[in-house]
Formats: structure tokens, C-alpha cells, sequence
């Protein structure tokens, strides 16, 4: 695949997944640049910069043409956000998706992969999702990437369009946007102030390094057939609760840094994925969590002036 289309590529995962692929392919980054999105992110990425968004049917029928794979990452993803508000999570994960779908169609794109959530089952808790579990999203974020997923494989059924799907647990790692739980506890810290923990920090995640979750990425692009759905597992299930128990601890710091905070309305319990498919095609996480965490908290000591 020698020419990539990657959307949502300023943003935390489409950064990290060009900069992966840039080493042997030509990237094209298309991005709306919101909040969370950051040219400054794909430094030293070769790459053609697109500034525009996926719901602009008009851009992507020039952009579009001529790739060999559009993978999209483009979407809004705070829960938070899409609590105060879902209509912009619509708008762009649902309709963008359409858009995007639409014009890989008619451009004749070989392969997309569309890049979504293990937040689209809902909660589970115990044992863990194949990709045969109902979809019961819980909040306007997850059903919103619900509804793009399934956007995306209507146009594998009806159009014969070549798109798979992937659905990932938590990632982490460096410039990630310092609202989601570990970039904020960490920039928190650094800066000398305490940590919010929802609820009774009882709800458990499974989390994945962004650098394994793109290399599950990539091979889903290359191996993965049109219509079907692959998870992409982390090396570390926590509760919130051990989770801000370890970053304490890389801190040197007690509990004492912890403010407990209201809960967040439907908060789900717990997210499991079996990813015993990929693993069968050659995928395993090679970040271990202890090591993840670690380099991640470096990135951000280091790079304040990105953050701050």
C-alpha cells in the first residue's frame, strides 16, 4: 500500500498511526485541526497536510482519489464532551463517516479500515466481548461511533465496499490530549495539583499503548476482510482506582493528591475485548503496561511546553 489517506492524522492516534506507516508509504494527513487535533503532532512525518473536515463532501472527492487505503480516526471522543453535547459526535462520527464511506466508494479505494471503540458494547461484567456482542452503547460518544461502525459495514454489505472495522480498548501514550484520564492526572501532577477520581474508582479499563494499537491497525489493513470486525487489546485491565494508584506511585505521591468528583452520569463498569481473532493473524501487544506508563509520563515531563 503505497498511498495512505489517514483522517483525524493530527490528532493522538492518527499521528502516531502516520508516523508508522510514513517509513514506507505516502501519507496524506487530512484533519479539521479542532481542538484536539495538532500539526505539531506529525513533526517529522513525511506527509501531505490537509487542512478540512470529513463531513465536506467536495474535499473528499478530490482528496479521496488515488489512495490505496483510507483509514479513518477521525472523530469526536471525550464522553464528557458528548455528555454536555452529542450533536457534534453525530455530526462527525455518524454523518462524517457516512461521507467518507461514500467517497472511498466512488474513488474505488482498495481497502479502508474504520477505526472505532470497545465503548459501542456497553458494559460487561465479567468475562469479556467477542466480535459477535451486541452493540449497547451507553453514552451519545459510544453510540455515535456505533452508528458510524455500522455506516461502515453497510457499505461492505450493499456497495461491496473493502472496509474493516476495528475496536480498541483505552490508549495511552505521548500526546495524547490532556482530557483523557492518564494525560490529565499526569499533567496534574507535574504541575502540582490533584488528580480527579470518579466515583469510588471502581471501573476497570483495559488499556493498550497507542504504538500497539496502530501496529493492529496496519494489520488489519493488510489482512483483514470487508464487512468483519477486529478488537485490538491492551496488556493492562484496571480499575480507575489501581490505575491512579500507579501514577501516584511513579510520582512518589500519596493519596493525598486525590480529589474524589461526582461520577459521571451512565458510567460504564467495566470494558473487556477477546481479541483472540487478531491474535490468530500475528498480533500481540508489545508494550507492557509498567514500561508504557513510564516513557509516557517522560513524554509528558519533557515536552510541558505541548501541553501547558
Amino acid at each position: 500500500m503505497t498511498n495512505i489517506l489517514v483522517t483525524g492524522g493530527a490528532g493522538f492516534i492518527g499521528s502516531h498511526f502516520a508516523r508508522l506507516v510514513a517509513r514506507d508509504a505516502e501519507v496524506t494527513v487530512l484533519d479539521k485541526l479542532t481542538y484536539a487535533g495538532n500539526r505539531r503532532n506529525l513533526d517529522g512525518v513525511r506527509h501531505t497536510f490537509v487542512h478540512g473536515d470529513i463531513c465536506d463532501p467536495d474535499l473528499l472527492g478530490e482528496v479521496v482519489p488515488g489512495h490505496d487505503l483510507v483509514v479513518n480516526l477521525a472523530a469526536e471522543s471525550h464522553v464528557d464532551r458528548s455528555i454536555a453535547g452529542g450533536a457534534e459526535f453525530v455530526r462527525t462520527n455518524v454523518l462524517g463517516t457516512q461521507t467518507l464511506m461514500e467517497a472511498c466508494l466512488r474513488a474505488g479505494v482498495p481497502k479502508v479500515v474504520q477505526v472505532s471503540t470497545d465503548e459501542v458494547y456497553g458494559s460487561i461484567d465479567e468475562g469479556s466481548w467477542d466480535e459477535a456482542a451486541p452493540l449497547a452503547p451507553r453514552s451519545p460518544y459510544a453510540a455515535s461511533k456505533a452508528g458510524g461502525d455500522l455506516i461502515a459495514r453497510a457499505y461492505a454489505v450493499t456497495h461491496g465496499l473493502n472496509v474493516s472495522i476495528t475496536r480498541c480498548g483505552n490508549n495511552y501514550g505521548p500526546a495524547q490530549f490532556p482530557e483523557k484520564v492518564i494525560p490529565l492526572f499526569v499533567t496534574n501532577l507535574l504541575s502540582g495539583r490533584k488528580v480527579p477520581l470518579y466515583g469510588d474508582g471502581g471501573n476497570v479499563r483495559d488499556w493498550v499503548h497507542v504504538s500497539d494499537h496502530c501496529a493492529g491497525i496496519r494489520l488489519v489493513a493488510e489482512s483483514g476482510e470487508p464487512g468483519e470486525v477486529y478488537h485490538i487489546a491492551g496488556a493492562a485491565e484496571l480499575s480507575n482506582r489501581e490505575l491512579t494508584g500507579r501514577i501516584l506511585d511513579a510520582f512518589g505521591k500519596g493519596w493525598e493528591q486525590v480529589e474524589p468528583v461526582a461520577d459521571r452520569k451512565g458510567h460504564d463498569r467495566r470494558y473487556s475485548l477477546d481479541d483472540g481473532r487478531l491474535r490468530a493473524m500475528g498480533y500481540r501487544p508489545a508494550i507492557a503496561f509498567e514500561q508504557g506508563l513510564k516513557d509516557t509520563i517522560r513524554w509528558y515531563a519533557e515536552h510541558r511546553d505541548w501541553w501547558a
